[in-house]
């Protein structure tokens, strides 16, 4: 079996492991063992990936492996990576092990539970190592269908409604996806649906990328938060369990931001630089917008999940100035916006899971109460607001100097527009840490808790190691990025 091949299949075996488990330590025992092994083999594929190029292998993607799945249509199951695949691979690997250990204390409905936690799982292995259109799409379906269960039933709050509101309008975007896939396909008049070779073809007429692009823009952003279709990420993360809204802001928006790129982007390109202002002053407002909406939230899930709209915008944003070094810049924000947000949704559920609170208004004086989640808070905090020498410096720097290396005035303006997000945020953020964590500890009831258990401080460590070691060392994730990212931006211009 082709290595790319194992990363949705071991999910599905543990589903399988799950299914025949009888209690709950051999649950744990299937979702360790398999989740341990999908970071190794995240880690493995790395430095064979980079051993790859470093013998000097040039394919556009590595690892390549196609079997014909439905003829009439010539649908194959075809998988390949490169520097873009394998980091987004590496994030979701680490993300599904960390939501492993934060869900280790669920005591209602954890087989079931970790069912679909491992189905969301296949479909976004599966998205990311996918290099043919209705495989793509497929997984892609198969890694939203879960989130509806996993917000509905084991949710908090307005739990039904915000997995209605989810699923509708990420419906609605897959609909847009599948009409826009379709029209790719017959436009270009290709033999294959893969990625690459219809690519390679750059024949879709203009008029027809005009009608195609910004129909597979929009489905790709409304997974992205693309404002106005947003709102639905607010009210997910905010009703979410805690490893659900990790994997969901970590892992599952990257799928938006990675689609409009691969897919409207690199299929489109002549429609991508026609369209593309219309798409950056969107992007630019849901950049302010969601820093501005953080600001003035009191609930600590709903200020993180307004912080991902604006960061998420980033991506997209980035990805939109068209050149090598807000690309790159781009996927690196994928990597440090998916640790970061995890970081904070499992610090949040921790904090939660103690004080039975996330108004900010009824918190203060954590730090002296529980020390080490209160520390790792204010990691997560300086991260999310670009201190240098954690990953979310590396990625926001690499953005801006990017996208204002555009050499003309609508550009520098929306640049310098979309740059006011790091004030805005280093405010909130630095609110938010003094409110809850310093000062006196007002309930005396909070004065009782205990601070984070063994599987919290692990799930925790490995977030923050990551998210240290990508902004102490970023050079060799950058390069291995920007070597992908450079013929896809010579294509695009060309």
């Amino acid at each position: 079996m082709n290595i790319l091949s194992l990363f949705p299949a071991i999910p599905a075996v543990m589903m399988l492991g799950l299914w025949i488990s009888r209690n709950i330590r051999q649950i744990h025992a299937v979702m360790v063992s398999g989740s341990s092994l999908l970071l190794a083999l995240a880690i493995y594929l790395v430095f064979s990936y980079l051993g790859m190029r470093a013998d000097g292998q040039t394919a556009a993607m590595l690892f390549t492996d196609s079997h014909v799945w439905y003829a009439p249509l010539n649908i194959h199951y075809a998988v390949g990576v490169d520097g873009i695949s394998v980091a987004m691979l590496l994030l979701s690997a680490i993300i599904v092990f960390t939501g492993t250990f934060a869900s280790w204390k669920m005591t209602e409905g954890v087989k079931e539970y970790f069912l679909w936690f491992c189905l969301l799982s296949v479909g976004v292995f599966g998205f990311f190592v996918s290099v043919d259109l209705f495989t793509m799409f497929m997984f892609y379906e198969v890694a939203l269908i879960p989130m509806y269960l996993l917000i509905g039933v084991w949710g908090t709050g307005r739990k039904e409604y915000s997995a209605m509101k989810l699923t509708l309008m990420l419906m609605g975007g897959s609909a847009l996806i599948l009409i826009g896939i379709l029209g790719i396909y017959f436009g270009s008049g290709a033999t294959t649906m893969n990625v690459m070779e219809i690519a390679a073809l750059h024949n879709i007429p203009i008029q027809m990328q005009r009608i195609w692009f910004p129909i597979v823009f929009v489905g790709f952003g409304v997974l992205g938060a693309l404002f106005p279709f947003h709102t639905w990420s607010p009210d997910g993360h905010a009703s979410a369990p805690t490893a659900v809204s990790m994997l969901h802001a970590g892992v599952l928006m990257k799928l938006g931001g990675y689609g409009c790129f691969r897919i409207a982007m690199f299929l489109l390109p002549d429609a991508a630089q026609e369209l593309s202002w219309i798409f950056i002053i969107l992007t630019t407002i849901s950049v302010v917008y969601g820093a501005f909406s953080a600001c003035v939230q009191t609930d600590l899930k709903y200020i993180n999940a307004y912080s991902s709209v604006s960061h998420c915008g980033l991506v997209l944003f980035a990805i939109l100035m068209m050149n090598t070094t807000a690309t790159t810049g781009a996927v690196l924000q994928m990597l440090s916006h998916g640790l970061m947000t995890a970081l904070f949704f499992a610090l949040i559920g921790m904090i939660y899971g103690r004080t039975h609170t996330r108004d900010i208004r009824e918190l203060s004086g954590l730090m002296k109460v529980m020390p080490f989640l209160s520390v790792c808070y204010v990691i997560a905090g300086l991260a999310n607001l670009g201190l240098p020498g954690l990953s979310g410096f590396v990625a926001e720097m690499t953005i801006f100097n990017g996208a204002f290396m555009e050499n003309d005035t609508f550009h520098r303006t929306v640049t310098v527009i979309a740059c006011t997000s790091i004030v805005i945020t280093a405010v909130y953020i630095l609110r938010l840490i003094g409110k809850i964590l310093y000062g006196t500890c007002t309930n005396p009831e909070h004065l009782k808790l205990t601070d984070a258990t063994w599987d919290e401080r692990l799930a925790v460590v490995v977030l923050i190691v990551a998210i240290g070691g990508l902004g102490l060392s970023p050079l060799w994730m950058s390069d291995m990025i920007t070597e992908s990212v450079i013929p896809m931006i010579s294509h695009i211009l060309n």
